[in-house]
């Protein structure tokens, strides 16, 4: 009979102390700061674009997933995402809350995601030879420009 009431009693404690453990680690864990996942990639481009699509190979190869989009009017996206003429490039996309215009290095949207700046997002204008899809030159220099909420541009990467 005593054995049986000790019995019990471990199991009683082990149940609670599971519970208890099962608790912390899962308060811990619940509580630890939220690491910025890899963002999809949603690209709107015209129809047959062929550097869009070698940009969005190039970023499936960096780890994001590309949704493809062929926009019937690219122009009033890129304007609705606040994207001057002068900014412009051939795609569009949407990757977390930023808008990213253009052949812009998986790296730098790596960095724009982790430092979460205030901003619209980042921007390559034109089409730079040497940039990830266009790849027809090597090392020809362009930059990466981080374009701000009020529609002002820095430099955020060179390459």
């Amino acid at each position: 009979m005593k054995t049986s009431r000790f019995l019990a009693a471990a199991a009683a404690i082990i149940l609670v102390a599971g519970g208890a453990i099962w608790y912390i680690v899962n308060d811990y864990y619940a509580n630890q700061p939220k690491q910025q996942q890899q963002a999809d990639v949603v690209m709107y481009k015209n129809e047959g674009c062929s550097c869009c699509e070698r940009w969005a190979n190039y970023m499936q190869d960096n780890g994001y997933t590309v949704n493809s989009i062929n926009a019937e009017n690219l122009y009033a996206l890129k304007a609705e995402e606040g994207i001057s003429q002068n900014l412009g490039s051939c795609h569009t996309a949407i990757v977390g809350d930023y808008v990213v215009e253009g052949h812009v290095p998986a790296e730098d949207i790596k960095r724009l995601l982790r430092e979460q700046p205030d901003a619209k997002g980042l921007v390559v204008p034109g089409m730079p030879e040497s940039s990830p899809g266009m790849n027809t030159a090597l090392n020809k220099p362009y930059d990466v420009l981080l374009l701000k909420n009020d529609g002002s541009t820095e430099v955020f990467a060179q390459h």
